[in-house]
């Protein structure tokens, strides 16, 4: 039983191993059956692509050899053009080579011409100076002179007739401006100053007050001088009580201070009540409400020349110049006035009335901070304005109208000529003797220097200078000359309000006695 189990074991194991082969041959068979197909698959899809391949390489090469023709042919036609274009600019070539050969045969040719010419050249110009050398010995042996001297005659004879000449054309010239700017000149400043004159003051630097009473003097003293020494020290002003009835006169350079002890003084003795605490309270008031004054001052100046939007400082600076004079003359009205001069002026030049106006009223502010700041009147002007935001224009007038700097505007140029009318109109300011006869020597010295010029007397406060020269050393047209010089040198030399005229007189007298 054991051995048939074995046996059977053994069958099994040989029947299994049989099976498995003939499967394992079995697939083996299969997968050859496959890979052939396959193969043979790949066979015919790798012929059809070297089939396709074959054809595109053709198609290519066709192409590429179509395009490689055509690029050829591109190339031989750009060839053949190069080629046309070298041939052309050779014989270009070729004929500005014949050109510039035939060009310098010319040159060389007409160099030689002009060595030969200045060669002859030379040769007469030898030829020449050997003549003037023999016709300036000639003459000099004729004349006597010699050709320093003859020189130096020609010369003063040439240098006469060109006096003359050119006193002649300046006559004429300054005839015929004339001619054309006096009359319409001489209508504008008229208009102008019948238009805008005024009265003016007297210039001072005391104030007389009058008192109700000889005892009011006593009462303004205090006892032992403490009134008066309030008063002073509060104001800044001298207070003068002497012998004259019934007035106190009041001394400072400072119109305002002067002013403002002047109001406090007289509301003192309306008070009645004068000692040291009352008149520093009195003060200060009457020191407030000048502020209030001249604020009022200066917006009614600016209202009544229509003028508007000034800084509130330059307004204040405008109503400080309401106590300032100069030659008599009040500041700030006069200021007034030359804006109105400057306005009219501007409208009949066809400019900005309103710039004018504004650089007149403002050409004078330095002199409100005169006393406080040190400077030219000019740059402090200047400097005034342009902290306070006025335009160039304004600027440029008022640091102009003295002729600090030169006038390069229109408008400066006219706030000069309006300050100048305002200032030389008759009884506009007053000047003391002595500046009278200083400005009537210095005239007649700048005349007398000149040659020729015998007398010179100056007339009219120095508006007006007459020359009388001597007949044998000049002639007429020389005198016109003489007049013009003369009226640059006094233009250069000296400053004065309006004009000077210069007249320039030759007589010429024959004197006989007969016996």
């Amino acid at each position: 039983m054991k051995w048939l189990v074995i046996t059977v074991g053994i069958a099994g194991l040989g029947l299994g191993y049989l099976l498995r082969r003939w499967l394992a041959e079995r697939g083996i068979h299969a997968a050859e059956i496959r890979a052939r197909t396959i193969l043979h698959t790949a066979e015919q899809q790798a012929a059809a692509k070297r089939r396709e391949a074959d054809l595109e390489a053709k198609e290519l090469l066709h192409k590429t050899r179509q395009e490689f023709q055509q690029q050829t042919q591109s190339h031989r036609a750009e060839l053949a053009e190069l080629d046309h274009r070298l041939s052309q600019r050779e014989a270009h070539l070729d004929r500005k080579v014949d050109f510039l050969e035939q060009k310098e045969r010319d040159v060389q040719e007409a160099a030689q011409q002009a060595a030969a010419q200045v060669a002859a050249l030379a040769k007469r110009q030898q030829e020449l100076e050997r003549l003037l050398a023999e016709e300036k010995a000639r003459l000099q042996h004729l004349s006597g002179l010699s050709a320093e001297q003859a020189t130096q005659l020609f010369l003063q004879r040439l240098t006469g007739e060109l006096q003359q000449e050119a006193g002649a054309l300046i006559h004429r010239m300054e005839g015929e401006a004339r001619a054309e700017a006096a009359a319409r000149a001489r209508e504008l400043v008229t208009q102008a100053i019948q238009r805008c004159a005024v009265d003016c003051t007297n210039e001072a630097t005391v104030t007389v007050l009058a008192l109700p009473s000889e005892e009011m003097k006593g009462r303004i003293i205090g006892r032992e001088g403490r009134n008066i020494r309030s008063l002073e020290l509060a104001t800044g002003v001298d207070v003068i009580i002497d012998d004259t009835p019934g007035t106190v006169t009041l001394s400072s350079f400072d119109p305002i201070k002067r002013e403002i002890a002047r109001v406090a003084l007289e509301q003192l003795i309306q008070d009645g009540r004068i000692h040291p605490p009352r008149i520093e309270e009195t003060v200060t008031k009457v020191k407030q409400g000048m502020e209030v004054t001249i604020r009022e001052a200066g917006q009614q100046a600016a209202a009544e020349l229509g003028i508007h939007n000034f800084h509130p400082e330059l307004i204040k600076l405008l109503g400080k110049l309401k106590y300032r004079t100069s030659y008599g003359q009040n500041v700030l009205q006069h200021a007034k006035e030359v804006a109105y001069l400057a306005s009219f002026l501007a409208a009949e030049l066809g400019i900005d009335g309103a710039i004018a106006k504004r650089a007149g009223l403002l050409h004078d502010i330095a002199k409100a901070v005169s006393q406080e700041m040190d400077g030219p009147q000019a740059e402090l002007g200047m400097q005034l304005l342009k902290k306070y935001g006025e335009s160039e224009e304004v600027i440029h007038a008022v640091e102009a109208h003295h002729q600090d700097v030169e006038a390069h505007s229109l408008y400066a140029v006219l706030i000069q000529a309006a300050d100048a009318i305002s200032a030389a109109r008759p009884g506009a300011r007053k000047e003391s003797l002595e500046n009278y006869v200083k400005r009537l020597e210095k005239l007649e010295q700048i005349a007398t220097a000149f040659n020729g010029v015998e007398s010179a007397y100056a007339i009219q406060a120095g508006r007006e200078i007459r020359v009388l020269v001597n007949p044998d050393s000049v002639n007429d047209l020389q005198t016109i000359t003489l007049a013009r010089d003369l009226k640059k040198k006094i233009e250069q030399t000296t400053d004065f309000p309006g004009q000077v005229t210069v007249t320039v007189i030759r007589e010429l007298r024959a004197v006989e006695h007969a016996q």
